[in-house]
């Protein structure tokens, strides 16, 4: 079964907790702080794997994990790093997060490996807070989160050479010609339901990837059918070869088909629209109205296109098809035809914003850098609420709220917290 849409869950590991311990030997009557840090949290990589050639196998697994980095201890022993998760996919996967549907990697080429997540920093140890005023800290560092998001993954084949055109017009019979791929083959008006690939071989030597398309319908680019699924395996074509059935034999008009077809592909993507083309007239051998072509060829000048009459069945006229498709081939350059719009992924360390509103009378503080100071705080110990406000004062909190007219006695919330606010 070919699979080429998915959805998943990944996560990144927690970051281990720092420790609160204190030395506690024999001989030393004060001992200082001796927590150490917690280990950080599994990355989330994805990397191609050379073997596999659809998404089939996240069909049936749909989340994912990282392991979380273990506590610190005490003596000032480091919590173990969580170990990072590779995830592998089929070479020309695109991986957008399913929020802000932003592309956040395009894996096309081999042995091509990419961080999409990243584990939670881990968390200090008390001894990282020791100073001159405050010799034994009784508090430490929670770990960070790791990152989470639902991601969707969508392979778009790596193909250089992209057939197109209505259901039943000889793409396969074409496919089957040229290459050595052994596509069904049937007169039947509804289309292929899986893209098929063909490595052509030329005469010289050169070798290009051919894909037939399933059949593209009037409404594809709105998702009729499977249009969608079917247009995006277009994208990383460098060729499009328009099959175009010629014969009159199923009362087609090749003219309608020829604009019908390049209007779907413009409402999916300008850019797709603009791709180069080359018109295959097709079924030549049982061509019932030469006027049916005559048209076609009219049509071709006037968009200064090239066209080709061949016969995918008799093979008339596809080696000459086939060695300029090579030539062609030569003068077009691979480039990224994906567009990454967003490739950065933004760490936790970078999410500084954080908000205040007041509600039900109540000053509420949202955002990870404020959520962050509170998970390292113990309310129950004065230095550990001094190092608090302290660390509110840096970030600005504190100059904000009294810019919002907050009175002594007024409740400040944060997280599952609520405190009370003194001049």
């Amino acid at each position: 079964m070919f699979t080429d849409y998915v959805k998943i869950i990944a996560k990144a590991g927690n970051g281990g907790n720092g420790a609160i311990s204190f030395r506690r030997e024999k001989y030393v009557a004060a001992g200082g702080p001796d927590g150490g840090d917690g280990g950080k949290g599994g990355d989330i990589y994805f990397e191609v794997d050379p073997d596999s050639n659809t998404l089939i196998d996240f069909r049936y697994n749909k989340k994912f994990k990282a392991e979380n980095g273990k506590n610190g201890e005490g003596a000032h022993k480091y919590g173990k790093s969580g170990e990072n998760l590779y995830i592998k996919v089929p070479i020309g996967t695109i991986i957008r997060d399913a929020k802000t549907n932003k592309v956040l990697a395009d894996l096309s080429k081999e042995g091509q490996k990419e961080l999409i997540l990243s584990g939670g920093r881990g968390g200090k140890g008390n001894s990282h807070f020791a100073t001159s005023t405050r010799q034994a800290p009784r508090f430490a560092q929670d770990g960070e989160k790791g990152e989470e998001k639902e991601l969707i993954l969508e392979l778009k084949l790596l193909a250089d050479v992209g057939l197109i055109g209505f259901p039943n017009v000889g793409k396969s019979t074409f496919l089957s010609m040229t290459t050595s791929a052994t596509p069904k083959i049937a007169d039947y008006h509804f289309t292929t339901l899986e893209p098929n690939l063909g490595v052509v071989k030329t005469d010289y030597g050169d070798s290009f990837v051919i894909a037939d398309i399933p059949g593209i319908i009037e409404g594809a680019s709105e998702g009729t059918g499977l249009g969608l699924q079917f247009l995006r395996h277009i994208e990383r074509t460098r060729l499009l070869l328009h099959v175009i059935d010629v014969s009159g034999s199923e009362g087609r008009n090749p003219v309608d088909d020829f604009y019908k077809i390049n209007e779907e592909l413009k409402k999916y993507s300008e850019k797709l629209s603009k791709r180069k083309q080359i018109i295959v007239a097709n079924k030549i051998d049982i061509i019932q109205d030469e006027k049916l072509y005559l048209e076609l060829e009219k049509v071709a000048k006037e968009k200064q296109m090239e066209i080709f009459k061949i016969s995918g069945a008799t093979n008339e006229g596809v080696s000459d098809l086939i060695k300029h498709v090579s030539n062609i081939l030569k003068t077009l350059p691979k480039e990224d035809l994906i567009d990454i719009v967003d490739e950065k992924v933004y760490t936790l360390e970078e999410q500084e914003d954080y908000t205040i509103e007041k509600e039900d009378g109540m000053f509420v503080i949202k955002g990870e850098p404020v959520e962050r100071i509170m998970r390292r705080v113990n309310i129950a110990d004065n230095e550990s609420l001094y190092y608090f406000q302290k660390s509110l004062d840096e970030l600005g909190v504190n100059e904000k709220l009294k810019d919002m007219g907050i009175k002594e006695g007024d409740i400040v919330k944060i997280n599952d917290y609520e405190l009370e606010w003194e001049d």
